[in-house]
């Protein structure tokens, strides 16, 4: 298990697309540069979305990893 600081979680599990990533674009404007935000999801398809919206928003995708179906995302603010 990761000992990165998060300074915030979003659950998203049960949601489909899109509305991990609004969730997360919600989140993500209220924190500082720099901070940590973890996202829980169970879409299969946001592997893929996740890796996708970090590369269009330049915010960095630090972390991604799968525990019984719960797809966890650590994204740091550009």
């Amino acid at each position: 298990m990761s000992t990165l600081q998060v300074a915030k979680t979003v659950d998203a599990k049960g949601l489909s697309c899109p509305m991990p990533i609004v969730k997360t674009a919600q989140a993500i404007k209220e924190m500082p540069s720099g901070a940590l935000l973890e996202v829980l999801a169970t879409d299969a398809g946001s592997q893929k979305d996740f890796v996708a919206w970090a590369k269009s928003t330049g915010n960095e995708l630090v972390e991604q990893t799968t525990d019984a179906g719960v797809f966890r995302f650590i994204l740091r603010k550009k």
